[in-house]
């Protein structure tokens, strides 16, 4: 009992440490009772050690002391530093679609900022695009079959690649923006959770996540340099791209200089042509009608520049479009025929296979542009022409080609219109169909019929007396130029027509170079019937289809076919 006593009424707790009783008393950490009693010692009882704690008093911070605040703060500021690093790592990462590509992006902890962008296996380049915290990574990982092979099918979609290309990456930039901005956030906190194991500390760890965000973002939009995309870094397989990118830079560039340069030299070979033409044969007074035939151009922008240069050289009257200007005949293409009205003299156009409706309707809002179709007639510079389009449209895979059946069906519904044209004493001057199958059913109706489609020159006498003239193409073929060997000539006509009796008088044929090639040729005839002395000749028998005809089918023979050539160069 005795012991009992003695041990209630022993002395107070000694500090934790009796070293520390030699300190100054402000250097000296504060006794807490209850937690700094040695072992065996009781505790007071609640009566003495409540009044204590509210009695007790802090000692003043000393210079020993660590600046808690400051420390905090700190380690708050690393929590979230780690926290939104790890959740950019973890789910950062935004996959979007640009153009034809599947790409990856995602922000990085990074001391330089930029730009990577890694085309795997190639390589990858690297952009000074900015300086932040943060470098934007963007990663190539696969080109997408679907949307490749719609970009190969539908090349005019080339055209309006850039922008939807531009469109993609702003779409993918915002994703990531919002995506960047929760993967931040959700670190932080979660990280803040294990670390401080309360929810208002996480909650202010990833708050202060996103700040940090905000504040790199803003650093890198201040210092955004789009300049940085000329001066690309490669590395990899890559390293060599510049010489590449260079070609490809010069090709686009000079693809311009390269179509004026084209005109240019129809110009030259033209005054070539005119200074030099000393053979007794046909000229061209003032009052002659000149019609310029063109077919097939197949969206090849250089034919625009050809094509106005001959309206300027030649005086055009009236240009003739037999057809398939177009490729796959999409609304995407039609910016294409813009250019038509600006050519300098008025132009008229009948369909191919490869010009849809939409192509029509497109064209036939133009300014100085007639469309034909369904045996329509119209005066245009004196001519009375009539034309119809093509039935088929070829492009559209889901309906099965109906063949020369279906071409004669529409040429003889354009006979009809010529022969009742014919017999209400206004008869027609000039058919236009795209194929030759249709414009051979109008013989003996109209002394004149042009078509293309077959993208070679053919001139024949039909029996009934009607001379059918095929037109190459234009275009060089489009973009078939380049699927064979030597590139497709590019072709053109033009007819000279009386002014009172609008029959052929005769023709020049332009033949240039396909893409690449300076070679031209200016070739002038004279239907027999015009040549000095020459007796009417007998008409052929043959069809444009047969395997007879050709393109010396109908020609002037001998002095009067005279062509003139420029050196290979086209510096003539």
């Amino acid at each position: 009992m005795a012991r009992a006593e003695r041990s209630r009424t022993s002395a107070p707790d000694p500090p934790r440490n009796p070293l520390l009783r030699w300190l100054p008393r402000p250097f000296r950490p504060p006794w807490r009772p209850g937690r700094d009693r040695p072992r065996g010692v009781s505790p007071p009882p609640g009566a003495v050690r409540r009044p204590s704690r509210l009695c007790r008093t802090e000692p003043a911070v000393g210079p020993l002391d660590p600046p808690r605040p400051l420390a905090r703060s700190l380690g708050l500021i690393a929590v979230a530093a780690l926290g939104s690093w790890l959740g950019l790592i973890l789910i950062g990462t935004v996959h979007a679609p640009v153009g034809p590509m599947d790409t990856s992006m995602a922000l990085r902890p990074s001391l330089t900022g930029g730009t990577r962008i890694d085309v795997a296996p190639l390589g990858d380049l690297e952009l000074s695009s900015h300086y932040a915290p943060l470098r934007l990574d963007v990663d190539v990982d696969r080109l997408d079959p679907v949307r490749s092979q719609a970009l190969v099918s539908h090349p005019e979609r080339f055209a309006g690649l850039q922008d939807e290309v531009a469109h993609d990456v702003t779409r993918g930039a915002l994703g990531l923006a919002v995506h960047s901005c929760l993967a931040v956030a959700a670190g932080a906190t979660a990280l803040g959770l294990v670390v401080y194991r309360r929810p208002r500390r996480a909650l202010a760890a990833g708050g202060l996540a996103l700040a940090l965000l905000g504040a790199s973002a803003g650093t890198a939009y201040a210092t955004w340099n789009p300049d940085s995309v000329l001066e690309p870094k490669f590395s990899g397989l890559l390293s060599s791209a510049p010489s590449v990118v260079g070609n490809a830079r010069n090709i686009v560039s000079e693809f311009d200089v390269y179509q004026k340069e084209l005109a240019r030299l129809v110009t030259n070979v033209t005054k070539l042509y005119d200074a030099t033409s000393t053979l007794p044969a046909y000229q061209p007074d003032p009052s002659t009608l000149r019609v310029l035939h063109v077919s097939d151009i197949h969206l090849n922008p250089a034919s625009w520049q050809i094509i106005a240069s001959l309206v300027k050289q030649y005086r055009i009257n009236v240009i003739v479009d037999t057809g398939d200007t177009m490729d796959h005949g999409s609304a995407a293409e039609n910016h294409f025929l813009d250019a038509a009205s600006t050519l300098g003299a008025p132009y008229v156009w009948v369909r191919g296979n490869h010009d849809s409706r939409t192509t029509q309707s497109y064209l036939s809002g133009r300014r100085h542009v007639t469309v034909l179709d369904n045996g329509r007639v119209v005066r245009v510079a004196g001519v009375r022409i009539a034309g119809t389009g093509d039935p088929q449209f070829t492009p559209d895979r889901s309906v099965v080609a109906a063949g020369d059946g279906a071409e004669r069906a529409a040429g003889r519904r354009l006979a009809d219109v010529l022969r009742t044209e014919r017999l209400a004493g206004t008869p027609v001057d000039l058919a236009l169909a795209h194929n030759p199958a249709a414009a051979a059913e109008t013989d003996g109706l109209v002394p004149l019929a042009l078509a293309g489609h077959i993208h070679h020159r053919e001139n024949t006498t039909l029996p009934g007396g009607t001379r059918l003239m095929v037109e190459g193409s234009t275009g060089g073929g489009g973009l078939r130029a380049v699927q064979n060997r030597k590139p497709a000539p590019v072709q053109a006509s033009v007819l000279y027509l009386d002014r009172r009796t609008k029959r052929l008088q005769a023709w020049d044929e332009i033949t240039l170079g396909g893409l690449g090639l300076s070679r031209a040729e200016v070739s002038r005839h004279l239907p027999r019937e015009n040549q000095p002395g020459a007796t009417p000749a007998p008409t052929r028998s043959a069809h444009p289809s047969g395997p007879h005809a050709g393109p010396s089918a109908g020609r002037s023979p001998g002095p009067f076919s005279r062509p003139t050539r420029t050196p290979s160069d086209g510096s003539g």
